[in-house]
C-alpha cells in the first residue's frame, strides 16, 4: 500500500492591513487606590450587617427596617461587585 504524502503546514502572517497600529491601541491606565479600599470595606460591612443581623434574632443593626435589613447587607455586597468592575 502506498504511503501518504507529508503536507507541510504554511506559517501563519497576518494581514498588514488588518494589524493595529500603535495608535488605535488602547492603554489602561492603573486603577485608584481607593478601588480596591472600597470595595472590601463594602464587602466587610455587607458580612457584618448579616451576621449581626441573625445572630441579634432581627433587633440589630436596625430593627425597623425588618427583612430589609437583608436587602442593605446584600446591596453592599453588590455595590462591592461594581466597584470592582473598575478594578484593573
Amino acid at each position: 500500500m502506498p504511503k501518504s504524502r507529508v503536507r507541510k503546514k504554511k506559517v501563519y502572517t497576518a494581514p498588514s492591513d488588518k494589524l493595529p497600529s500603535a495608535a488605535t491601541v488602547r492603554k489602561y491606565k492603573p486603577s485608584p487606590r481607593w478601588v480596591p479600599a472600597v470595595a472590601v470595606t463594602l464587602i466587610v460591612l455587607g458580612i457584618a450587617w448579616l451576621v449581626i443581623y441573625y445572630l441579634t434574632a432581627t433587633k440589630w443593626p436596625v430593627e425597623q427596617f425588618g427583612y430589609w435589613n437583608l436587602a442593605v447587607g446584600f446591596g453592599m455586597l453588590v455595590a462591592s461587585l461594581g466597584v470592582l468592575t473598575r478594578w484593573r
